[in-house]
């Protein structure tokens, strides 16, 4: 009998911690009035983003102003991939990466852009703002959530290195303010982006200005570079990509990435 109560009064309290770990666990839910006054707070970037130098790049990925400079034509003179980092106050251990990076990029490819070079390349860019978190999507497989629920960066003990790191922002007005940190080697994810080391820190502002999206980018980091890296960023809405394949190879029809099949494999 006893046995019995103490089985009964056990499983009671399991029941009961079970139901307290999943009110935790369960986001509050705020009545649709709460929510429509925070959506209408915030700003609205819709369509398909593309860095401004590369707008109107073909599928084989010749960019406008490549054509332009090729055939003796004037060029925009809109940077094109200024976070590869030419023009980044490299340290000399900075230097000594790029060395390498420029020694074997020619044989390496690429598994997807990753940041911060998906904020630079060829590929659009979708936002998708919540109150919560702004999701950045790239049809290469690049997710960035940036939280802007009010919760502080984790501490260090509680991060570990990604591709595209852990991005904490807030909103001032309508500037996404945001610090990423715990970004792996950026170039061994992808062969031409900058090899900055994991203790780089990311801070930028992104924000609408006129018919141009604008990311202002500062990158710190005491192991590749003697100084802050300043680059700005612009972007233009640009057409064809509602139907776009969310898979890289699919893509891409210049075999740059592509898989290639086994030797001797069927079709």
């Amino acid at each position: 009998m006893h046995r019995a109560l103490a089985g009964t009064a056990a499983l009671g309290l399991a029941a009961m911690w079970m139901a307290s770990a999943s009110a935790q666990q369960t986001p509050p839910t705020n009545p649709p009035q709460v929510r429509e006054d925070q959506f209408a707070k915030l700003p609205y970037w819709p369509g398909f983003w593309v860095s401004e130098g590369q707008a109107g790049t073909t599928i084989g990925g010749i960019a406008p102003d490549t054509l332009a400079a090729r055939e003796g034509r004037p060029t925009s003179g809109v940077p094109m991939m200024s976070l590869a980092g030419m023009g980044a106050p490299w340290s000399e251990e900075g230097r000594r990466r790029q060395a390498e990076v420029n020694r074997t990029r020619a044989g390496r490819k690429a598994m997807g852009w990753g940041y911060p070079l998906m904020m630079n390349s060829a590929a659009p860019l979708q936002f998708l703002i919540t109150p919560e978190e702004t999701l950045i999507v790239s049809p290469y497989g690049d997710t960035r959530h940036i939280y802007t629920d009010g919760r502080p960066m984790p501490p260090l003990e509680d991060l570990w290195p990604t591709v595209w790191g852990t991005s904490v922002g807030r909103w001032e007005g309508h500037v996404l303010v945001v610090e990423t940190v715990q970004v792996k080697n950026p170039n061994i994810y992808f062969h031409g982006a900058p090899p900055l080391s994991e203790e780089a820190r990311y801070h930028e502002r992104i924000y609408l200005e006129g018919d141009r999206l604008v990311d202002e980018i500062t990158i710190e980091d005491p192991v590749t570079l003697t100084g802050p890296w300043k680059t700005r960023l612009t972007f233009v809405r640009d057409q064809g990509f509602d139907r776009m394949v969310h898979i890289d190879f699919e893509n891409d029809r210049s075999s740059a990435t592509t898989i290639e099949p086994a030797a001797g494999g069927g079709q």
